[in-house]
């Protein structure tokens, strides 16, 4: 189709000889020289060298903006898509709650629409479950192996410590379905994968997984038989970066989220505490008549503190800890990809030693060899196509997110602020009683 997103070099529809290829000039990559770290893959000196901090001698303006959505209205985001022609559009929302006999589960309506030729209406509306969203993600990393497959959201089922048919968890977990489904629609080689094409428009889903329809791709195929009987001799220095910068992201991500988590508890801790603490001066104002206006008011101050900090607890529960874990899902899923390059590699390297031993006098590569190392190069260009999108991505939604979270946390002291402004003038020049 005309409107198609650009194709990355992929085991998509064009063959793998056909594929423009950063790895082509060489037959293996330990054969080749050296390869370079991209410097968009090697780690920041401030993370790499040290623990994460908080910058030092940066001058810090403390001055209250004009008004609290001025922090966003001041920073632009740069990072936005760069025109990129848009033909399919997913929507996850409306949950609802089925009670059956054998078990109480929630649906999410699945809307899409499209003029892709694939698709033989422009709009689909469909229910799916959790379970679905999580057969669809399968049968992606079982189709497209060399590709970055997003994560789904985690399944709490320890009971007793997440009511997973509240009200917030069940918009929480929407509202991470909802990203998945559109981090593969803006991806231009998942997005045209056939089981996601099924998972959109198939009215009963269950009647399409009993058939049990091959559609795995030939670099699936080649790929799902490969386990981790080989060894790679060494990682190139270029994945070897990327696993670096993989084991430290996810562990300061990590970290964060577990702060983070202990700030929340303890704000809403405080907030308990807050809430007994209003009505006591309410209660005092009374039986003391002359003092129970300005008591009156220091209870009123405290109850739109406790509104304030109520709404910037939710705000962290609801905005802010979700992208965190998705993020480290993300870099386990990319580590798991980084895994199975390695593995396709070492085949790579073990076919080539058989070769050199049986010191046969035919010039020619045999072909299996050839398709293995077709997998290896395919596995290089996907990985760091789908990093760099990745890369970018992250880098947009993180400075959404802080943004997001200074903008919530002025609003927060700007509110306290007000209020314990409008009672100075209850303290101050009071005439006196004759």
């Amino acid at each position: 189709a005309a409107g198609a997103p650009k194709a990355l070099p992929s085991s998509g529809p064009k063959s793998l000889r056909e594929m423009p290829h950063p790895l082509a000039a060489s037959s293996s990559e330990e054969m080749g020289p050296p390869l370079t770290p991209s410097p968009d893959l090697l780690l920041p000196r401030s993370i790499a060298d040290k623990d994460l901090s908080l910058p030092n001698g940066t001058p810090v303006d403390t001055s209250s903006p004009a008004s609290s959505s001025s922090l966003l209205n001041r920073l632009q985001l740069d990072d936005d898509l760069d025109g990129e022609t848009r033909d399919l559009f997913v929507t996850v929302d409306d949950p609802k709650k089925h009670v059956c006999t054998m078990e109480t589960y929630i649906t999410y309506r699945v809307t899409t629409k499209t003029t892709r030729a694939e698709f033989d209406l422009p709009e689909y509306s469909v229910r799916r479950r959790y379970q679905d969203f999580d057969w669809l993600r399968n049968k992606l990393e079982e189709s497209q192996p060399t590709h970055l497959i997003p994560p789904l959201p985690e399944k709490f089922v320890v009971k007793g410590v997440v009511d997973r048919f509240s009200e917030e968890f069940v918009e929480t977990r929407r509202k991470a379905l909802d990203k998945f489904l559109k981090r593969i629609t803006d991806h231009p080689v998942l997005s045209f994968n056939e089981h996601f094409n099924v998972f959109l428009t198939a009215k009963d889903l269950n009647a399409y997984k009993k058939q049990g329809m091959a559609l795995l791709s030939k670099m699936g195929e080649s790929v799902k038989y490969v386990t981790g009987g080989y060894k790679l001799r060494s990682r190139p220095l270029e994945f070897a970066a990327i696993g670096e910068y993989l084991d430290t992201f996810s562990l300061k991500l990590g970290t964060i989220d577990r702060i983070a988590q202990r700030i929340i508890k303890e704000q809403l801790e405080y907030l308990v505490e807050l809430r007994e603490y209003g009505p006591v001066y309410s209660t005092w104002g009374g039986l003391e008549v002359e003092l129970s206006e300005p008591l009156e008011g220091v209870s009123a101050c405290i109850g739109n503190c406790c509104t304030a900090l109520e709404e910037l607890s939710e705000d962290m529960t609801e905005d802010f800890l979700p992208v965190l874990r998705e993020y480290i899902l993300y870099s386990e899923s990319m580590k798991n990809v980084l895994k199975k390059r390695d593995q396709v590699q070492a085949e790579y390297e073990a076919k080539l030693e058989a070769v050199a031993l049986k010191k046969e006098d035919h010039p020619k590569v045999p072909t299996d060899v050839e398709k293995c190392q077709d997998r290896v190069e395919c596995f290089n260009a996907d990985l760091k196509a789908d990093m760099e999108r990745w890369q970018n991505n992250k880098r947009q939604d993180f400075r959404q997110l802080l943004m997001g979270m200074a903008d919530k946390n002025i609003q927060y002291y700007e509110k306290c602020l007000t209020a314990w402004e409008s009672i100075i003038p209850l303290l101050q020049d009071k005439p006196e009683t004759k």
